[in-house]
């Protein structure tokens, strides 16, 4: 029997990273296992751009991640899941392929944007180079993807 004791689940607070989120609060639920948020906050270029009267610097943008998943804490508290969250500065995927290691999850549950063409050449895809590098099974979760139904409804 395979038993998933924690499962990572990165957010950047898109829609396919709300998705994402559901899946893992299904998942978790389902296995009795914890449930790991992070957020990954890129670091900035050093450029400068003048025209700007204010670029959020990247403790700015861990600030505002952390009051971001703290809504999403406490409602999956409130659903009765055993929840943590971080926000790492730092490449994402290497952050989230770390983060794995660190903890020793059973699952990475993580949401594509679905990029393709060009975007996907000059931007890489964290999805995929989590799936490529990871040693647990992951699931990708799409922000296009059909809406399952919960329970009750």
């Amino acid at each position: 029997m395979i038993k998933i004791r924690r499962i990572l689940c990165p957010v950047d607070f898109s829609e396919a990273s709300r998705k994402a989120v559901r899946y893992a609060h299904e998942f978790a639920k389902g296995m009795g296992a914890s449930l790991v948020l992070l957020n990954v906050v890129e670091p900035r270029p050093m450029a400068v751009d003048m025209s700007l009267s204010y670029v959020p610097l990247e403790e700015d943008l861990e600030k505002a991640a952390k009051e971001d998943l703290e809504e999403i804490i406490r409602t999956e508290r409130e659903k009765g899941i055993e929840v943590q969250a971080d926000v790492q500065i730092g490449t994402p995927s290497e952050t989230i392929l770390e983060k794995a290691e660190e903890l020793d999850v059973n699952l990475i549950i993580v949401g594509s944007h679905g990029k393709t063409g060009l975007s996907r050449i000059l931007m890489g895809s964290v999805a995929e180079s989590v799936v490529r590098k990871a040693k647990c099974p992951v699931l990708i979760v799409k922000a296009e993807e059909k809406e399952f139904i919960e329970e009750g409804e």
